[in-house]
């Protein structure tokens, strides 16, 4: 009787003990293991996932309205399909967009994103498909063949000096001093506004690089050895001053003389 007793008392014992340690795992056991979220795909050039929602969020928040959710346009903006990174990128790093107003001529200001925000914008809109220019690699070129390059193509509308200068129905062809070398050759590749687009079949990518390299001379952060620099227009503005004040001069002291000669 007392070993039966002795052992139910074990079998209860650990009974009792298979209980407290079923207490203590059954939640880690019966819990359902979460699956592994899929993961999104990443976009052409490579950006990882977390960054392209980020260029998502950030489309939905400043593009959507007026290019639509998938860049397919709208009457207050144009389609965003196959414009190309190099489009994206140089509207963004430029400042000209996002507009708060719409506007025929978008002008350059300072950017509204950051450059990693700019390059998720820029991975996301190029999801929307189509190829386009992509952003170019730049690279130092040759300055007097820059300067040929320059006075045949762009001189004429950004002036001699790169100043910029008004063109029809209130358009104008914006001074060049703060682009920088990438920015060039985006404007190269695809043609703002009024701008026309040189692919390379017309501009190679050397050429490119030495109208970038020119168009860096020519920037507005260097000293002038001669001076006040006019705004940069060139001989005819300086000519125009000298005469005025030469006038002056022979004016003053004409009527220096004739005072003199009154007297």
């Amino acid at each position: 009787m007392r070993t039966r007793a002795r052992q139910w008392s074990r079998v209860t014992r650990a009974g009792a003990a298979g209980a407290v340690l079923a207490l203590a795992t059954g939640p880690a056991a019966l819990a359902v293991p979460t699956p592994p979220h899929p993961a999104s795909r990443g976009s052409p050039t490579g950006t990882a996932p977390g960054e392209q929602s980020r260029g998502g969020e950030l489309y939905r928040q400043s593009c959507a309205s007026c290019h639509g959710d998938r860049g397919r346009g709208s009457p207050r903006g144009p389609s965003l399909v196959g414009v190309g990174a190099a489009s994206v990128d140089f509207q963004l790093a430029t400042g000209r967009m996002p507009v708060p107003a719409e506007t025929r001529q978008p002008r350059r200001g300072e950017p509204v994103f950051s450059a990693d925000e700019i390059a998720a914008l820029v991975d996301h809109v190029t999801s929307f498909g189509g190829g386009g220019p992509q952003i170019p690699r730049v690279a130092p070129g040759s300055l007097t063949a820059g300067r040929e390059l320059f006075a045949a193509n762009c001189a004429p509308c950004h002036g001699a000096t790169g100043s910029g200068a008004p063109l029809t129905n209130g358009w104008i062809a914006p001074p060049l001093y703060d682009a920088t070398p990438v920015q060039v050759a985006e404007a190269i590749r695809v043609g703002p506004g009024l701008m026309p687009v040189f692919p390379s079949q017309v501009l190679t990518d050397q050429q490119v690089n030495d109208l970038t390299t020119y168009v860096q001379q020519l920037r507005g952060h260097r000293p002038d050895r001669g001076g006040n620099p006019l705004g940069r227009l060139g001989p005819l503005a300086e000519g125009i001053v000298a005469w005025i004040a030469t006038l002056g001069l022979l004016v003053a002291a004409a009527r220096w003389l004739g005072r003199r000669a009154g007297e």
